[in-house]
């Protein structure tokens, strides 16, 4: 099976949520929730991941996470990473109760595909512009070796690259962390969109997308980068790559604060905004 089999079998069976000036949803993607040790790189972001959430939760928005939401493959059990992180499925929980959270897995949680809580995509259809529908989904299943042979893979990252990064080499097949892979991920990605006429929102490479010209092609980014997490808001007919981080009052007080990185490109309802910024 190609990529792009992959990619329309992702959306075969997609369900289809309503998209118009009155929608509000935040894509979130790869927060890798680990178990609490060194290798678990949400640790050191889940303050901003937090200030974050409870900003758009208060502000009505719907939580869409693009897969990669644990980090299972390197941890074998979910239950040790609810119990670690569990003010995260609290959170959840809050949103759940709204009617307002949708999970969709990726490689790293595969796994939890034979759950029916869990999505391998969804579409976000405007009634009155189908033609700008959004199709949202992980990414992996443009990696062969990250889709149909994601065992071998999770295999290399538990028993081999993982130890390895904690010494600082990095795994050369993964798209978030080699140059030559990420490039080609997203190319296939965008050829996928640009071929069958759609506009597609995925994560799994860690780079954030929203280019300044109209494109079939965005992206995330991730919920591990350094210093800062990234998502996409839609809101008002419109996307916007925004990014948490920490920020310094002039009296030295820290705090977290919001900032639009790239955006607002207008979706819906008159002429598309320039962005201002590429991350």
């Amino acid at each position: 099976m190609s990529a792009f089999d992959r990619l329309n079998r992702a959306f075969s069976q997609a369900p289809v949520l309503p998209l118009n000036l009155r929608s509000k949803y935040v894509l979130v993607s790869d927060c890798h929730r680990g178990i609490g040790t060194s290798s678990d790189n949400f640790l050191k972001n889940q303050h901003l991941y937090f200030a974050a959430m409870d900003h758009y939760y208060r502000n009505g928005f719907t939580y869409i996470e693009l897969g990669d939401g644990e980090e299972l493959w390197e941890n074998r059990k979910m239950r040790n990473i609810t119990e670690i992180h569990s003010d995260v499925y609290d959170m959840f929980a809050r949103f759940e109760q709204k009617d307002r959270l949708y999970l969709i897995y990726g490689n790293h949680d595969i796994v939890k595909k034979k759950c029916p809580v869990y999505l391998e995509g969804i579409i976000l259809r405007p009634e009155s512009a189908p033609e700008k529908s959004l199709y949202l989904t992980h990414g992996h299943q443009a990696s062969l070796l990250n889709s149909t042979f994601w065992r071998l893979a999770r295999f290399l990252v538990r028993y081999f690259w993982s130890p390895l990064e904690n010494l600082g080499i990095l795994d050369p097949t993964s798209a978030a962390k080699n140059y030559e892979v990420k490039e080609k991920c997203e190319e296939t990605l965008r050829r996928w969109a640009e071929e069958s006429g759609h506009i597609l929102i995925t994560g799994h490479t860690h780079r954030p997308v929203l280019p300044a010209e109209p494109a079939c092609y965005y992206n995330t980014g991730s919920c591990v980068h350094p210093r800062c997490i990234t998502c996409i808001e839609i809101s008002r007919g419109e996307l916007t790559l925004v990014k948490w981080s920490m920020q310094a009052r002039m009296d030295s007080l820290l705090y977290v604060a919001r900032e639009v990185i790239s955006g607002p490109v207008r979706l819906l309802g008159g002429q598309r905004q320039t962005p201002s910024t590429h991350y």
